[in-house]
C-alpha cells in the first residue's frame, strides 16, 4: 500500500482474462505443422534464458517496500520507459479494492483485496481475501477469503483509502495477511488458511493502513487507532498474542496512525522502530520494552515507512506540519533532545516513504515535489516539481529512482546532487499503491488491475 489514511465480485475466476497489449511478450499462435518435440524443444529454451537472466534480478519482494523494507531492489535491467501499449508484459484485472502492494516469492505474486459481500454495496460487509497470480502470466492461481468484516462503524473508511490497504508478508511458504482492526490471518501458499484471528479489534479513523514486520517468530504491528494506541505482537506460527504495550501519552490531540515499523540491528540487538502520533519509538521485540524515543509534538496520522542509513533513522512526523526527522538510535529513554541529528520543514512527505541512495535521501512530498538532501547532514541540493499528487513510496534500483503519483505516471530520476528526469511514464490508471519488483520488471498496481511492466 501506499498507506494512505487521507485521503466487485466477492468471487474471482481464475480464467479471468489477462489482456496482452500490442508491443508486450505474447505467444503466437502455434501453426499446424509445429510439432511438440519441437515446443518442448522451445520451452526449454526460453526457460534456460529466463533462469541465467534472472541470476541477478529480484527474486524475492516479500514485504512492504522489499526485502529491506526501504524501497531498494538488487535487480538489474528495470524499465525505463513503459506505456499502456508498451513494454507492458502483462495486465490482470483484480477483484475489489485495495492499495496493498503486491509481493513476490517462487514465481508467484501474492495481493490482498476487499470485495462487497453483496453487489457492489459495502455496507452489507466485507470479504477480505489473499489471491496468488502466476508470475509469467499474470493468470489468477488461487482466491481465498481469510476474513470478513460486516460491522458498519469498521467499515467506514476515508474515500481515499481501501480495507486492504496494509501489504501482506511471505515468509517460508506463508503469506500472512495483515487487514489492521479487521483482523489477521495466515495461509499457505496453495491458499489454505493456517490461522486467522480478530481479537486484536481497535476502534480506526479513516480505516486501515500500517503493514506488519516479522521478527524472529512474531509477527508485530501497530494498531494506532482513534483510542489508546498500542503496538502487537502475534506468534507467526499460531497467530496467539505474545506481548501488547499501550504508546505512552503524547501531546498528539489525535491519535490515530497508519504506519509500519521498521526492524534495525544497533550494536548487535534489534529494534523495532515503531513511529506513532507525537512519537517514534524503538521497541525491544522480544517483550515490546521500550529501547528509546523521540518526541515530535502533535503529528499525527504518520504514514511513511522509517528508513536507516548512515547510521540514522529517518522519519516523518505527520499531518499537520510533516517535519523530516534524522534520529542517531544508539541512546535509551527520551532521547528528544539529544539524538536528533537534524531536521527538515519543508518538502517533507505526508505519505510516501522516502529513500536513500549513496549518501543522499530522496523524499516526493503528497504534492509531487522531489528533493535531494545529504543523508548526514539535511543540507538541501534540490527540490523540483515533479509528478502530480503522490501517495506511493519511492523505489529506487538499478541506478534510476522511480516516483509515482496518483493518477498513473512515473518518474524515472537519476540518483545524485543535480536533478536528473530519465523518463516520464503514463498507465492513464488511478493508482496509490507502491511499486515492487518481479524479476527484472516492474509490478504496478492500479485502481483495477496489476501491470507487469518491462522487456522480453
Amino acid at each position: 500500500m501506499p498507506q494512505v489514511p487521507h485521503f466487485g465480485p466477492a468471487c474471482f475466476s481464475p480464467r479471468s482474462p489477462v489482456r496482452h497489449i500490442p508491443g508486450a511478450a505474447s505467444r503466437p499462435s502455434r501453426p499446424h505443422h509445429f510439432r511438440p518435440v519441437q515446443r518442448r524443444t522451445v520451452i526449454a529454451l526460453i526457460s534456460g534464458c529466463l533462469v541465467a537472466g534472472a541470476a541477478s534480478a529480484e527474486t524475492l519482494w516479500n514485504e512492504f517496500r522489499g526485502p529491506t523494507g526501504q524501497g531498494l531492489s538488487t535487480a538489474v535491467g528495470l524499465p525505463v520507459e513503459w506505456a499502456p501499449d508498451k513494454n507492458i508484459v502483462w495486465r490482470q484485472e483484480l477483484p475489489g479494492l485495495a492499495w496493498s502492494s503486491p509481493v513476490v516469492a517462487r514465481g508467484k505474486i501474492f495481493v490482498t483485496t476487499a470485495t462487497p459481500l453483496q453487489g457492489d454495496d459495502e455496507t452489507n460487509g466485507i470479504s477480505l481475501r489473499v489471491l496468488a497470480l502466476d508470475g509469467n502470466s499474470g493468470r489468477v492461481v488461487w482466491n481465498t477469503e481469510v476474513l470478513r468484516q460486516t460491522d458498519a462503524e469498521a467499515i467506514q473508511k476515508h474515500g481515499k483509502n481501501s480495507h486492504a490497504s496494509p501489504t501482506p508478508i511471505y515468509e517460508n511458504g506463508r503469506i500472512y495477511a495483515h487487514f489492521g482492526h479487521h483482523g489477521t490471518a495466515c495461509v499457505d501458499e496453495t491458499g489454505r488458511v493456517i490461522w486467522r484471528t480478530q481479537e486484536h479489534r481497535y476502534p480506526p479513523r479513516h480505516g486501515t493502513g500500517g503493514s506488519p514486520v516479522i521478527v524472529d517468530d512474531l509477527l508485530i504491528f501497530n494498531a494506532d487507532g482513534q483510542f489508546n494506541p498500542a503496538v502487537l505482537a502475534l506468534e507467526k506460527a499460531t497467530g496467539k498474542l505474545r506481548w501488547k504495550v499501550a504508546r505512552p501519552e503524547t501531546a498528539a490531540t489525535s491519535k490515530f496512525s497508519f504506519c509500519t515499523p521498521l526492524v534495525i540491528q544497533v550494536k548487535g540487538r534489534k529494534q523495532v522502530i515503531s513511529p506513532g502520533s507525537g512519537i517514534v519509538q524503538a521497541l525491544d521485540p522480544r517483550d515490546g520494552r521500550e529501547i528509546w524515543r523521540v518526541m515530535y509534538g502533535v503529528g499525527f496520522s504518520v504514514v511513511p515507512r522509517p528508513i536507516y542509513a548512515h547510521g540514522l533513522v529517518f522519519l516523518s512526523s505527520g499531518y499537520e506540519k510533516a517535519v523530516g526527522y534524522a534520529i542517531r538510535p544508539d541512546g535509551q529513554g527520551d532521547v528528544t533532545n539529544t539524538h536528533v541529528a537534524w531536521t527538515a520543514n519543508k518538502r517533507v512527505p505526508f505519505n510516501p516513504s522516502m529513500v536513500v541512495v549513496g549518501a543522499e535521501l530522496y523524499m516526493v512530498d503528497d504534492n509531487g515535489i522531489f528533493s535531494s538532501r545529504d543523508a548526514k547532514t539535511g543540507n538541501l541540493y534540490y527540490e523540483e516539481r515533479l509528478l502530480g499528487p503522490c501517495s506511493a513510496s519511492l523505489l529506487a534500483g538499478d541506478g534510476r529512482i522511480y516516483a509515482q503519483d496518483e493518477r498513473g505516471k512515473t518518474a524515472v530520476v537519476k540518483p545524485g546532487k543535480t536533478y536528473q528526469v530519465l523518463a516520464t511514464n503514463d498507465l492513464q490508471e488511478r493508482t496509490l499503491a507502491s511499486m515492487s519488483v518481479i524479476g527484472s520488471d516492474l509490478l504496478i498496481r492500479t485502481e483495477q488491475a496489476l501491470y507487469r511492466v518491462g522487456k522480453r
